[in-house]
């Protein structure tokens, strides 16, 4: 058997999730140092881009770099329709992984789609015209056809196989759930700008609605307006993945003059060195997604000790378990007594973090690759 993944449309910061790439990234590199006696397959090849070499280009993978622009989405299109066909019968693949939850609409190989999450269903739902109408459209149409023509299907939660099950009935049969594998995240004590004085929550979010920045903008005015109404100092926030309150519709309105001094907020911070040592600092993490396919960001904290709480909603139950607090976003009443009850209560700190510790155990690599061997070799 020769494997065959396609990367090509995989450009690191290009598109709406790091995530996809980082998995396909990691994926590559444990199937290619599991399979170094060939016990799986004969070979691993990757088509990639000039982009993403430096990433796919590991030792066990035979990388063939496709020399069109990546960027271009008339590139994109003919890639779909007819150029990755016709790439993986040269390479002679017998299996083609396509990591990006897309199937070419004319092949009839063995084929094992990764579909992440169905979110551009949520936003067609809840967020009309947020997304390009047309684009969004066809993205939809093109995850239904995977799902349902696909010779086995990958998703990394079971919110999300029952999602596809209610999309296309029938998929299920072919679908197997895999979580994803997590990375260590490094302790560090780099300084940082951000940190302030004191304890303080960190908030993950983007100025995209699923992530609900607007939620946790009016949650933290709610649990300011709790603590200093009875005369304690509340805890600062700091929130990573937005601007200001400015740079979220509403987000003006949510929250205080008042409230807002204790608030520090950062879109991107490019150092994971200073990113983690401001995580592992946090008094908690704040996680409020109305939708997520998984969620790494709650795992990362964990990893770092920090105790979570986290949105109830989709996957991320059975992602946090009982390893974290959970709340319903929507509950702002709710989630500020869950925020005041853990910083109040250094039991529960302490239970939350040693729970954690264990949770991130479940999504070791190692078993993550046995079983995306067993889908591949079926």
């Amino acid at each position: 058997m020769r494997l065959v993944i396609d990367c090509f449309k995989l450009v690191k910061g290009q598109g709406k999730s790091i995530g996809i790439y980082n998995l396909a990234k990691n994926l590559t590199r444990h199937l290619a140092e599991t399979n170094q006696n060939k016990e799986h397959c004969e070979e691993i090849v990757v088509l990639g881009n000039e982009y993403n070499r430096k990433d796919f280009a590991v030792p066990g993978v035979r990388f063939i770099q496709v020399k069109k622009n990546p960027l271009s989405k008339v590139n994109d299109a003919l890639w779909e329709l007819f150029g990755v066909v016709r790439a993986v019968k040269k390479a002679g693949g017998d299996r083609v992984l396509f990591p990006r939850g897309y199937r070419p609409l004319f092949y009839r190989g063995k084929d094992i789609v990764i579909i992440h999450d169905l979110i551009p269903f949520f936003y067609d739902r809840y967020f009309p015209g947020t997304l390009n109408r047309v684009e969004n459209a066809y993205i939809m149409n093109r995850l239904k056809a995977s799902a349902r023509h696909a010779y086995r299907v990958v998703t990394i939660s079971d919110y999300s196989r029952r999602k596809m099950e209610e999309m296309c009935p029938g998929c299920g049969d072919h679908t197997t759930v895999i979580y994803n594998g997590i990375n260590p995240v490094p302790c560090s004590d780099a300084p940082s700008r951000l940190k302030p004085e004191g304890p303080y929550l960190y908030a993950g979010t983007s100025s995209l609605p699923h992530k609900n920045a607007l939620g946790i903008l009016k949650t933290y005015e709610a649990y300011f307006r709790a603590e200093t109404g009875e005369g304690r100092t509340p805890a600062r926030l700091v929130i990573i993945g937005i601007d200001g309150p400015e740079s979220v519709p509403g987000g003006r309105e949510a929250i205080s003059p008042e409230a807002e001094r204790y608030v520090t907020c950062c879109r991107y911070i490019e150092s994971g060195e200073e990113m983690h040592s401001l995580l592992a600092g946090a008094s908690a993490f704040l996680f409020l997604s109305l939708i997520e396919g998984f969620g790494f960001p709650p795992l990362e904290a964990m990893q770092l000790g920090v105790p979570v709480i986290c949105s109830s909603r989709s996957s991320l139950p059975e992602v946090i378990g009982d390893a974290g607090l959970l709340t319903d976003p929507d509950d702002i009443p709710g989630t500020v007594s869950a925020i005041r009850r853990l910083l109040s209560d250094e039991a529960l700190q302490k239970e939350l973090s040693a729970k954690g510790y264990e949770n991130v155990k479940r999504f070791d690599w190692d078993s993550r690759i046995k079983r995306y061997w067993e889908v591949l070799t079926q």
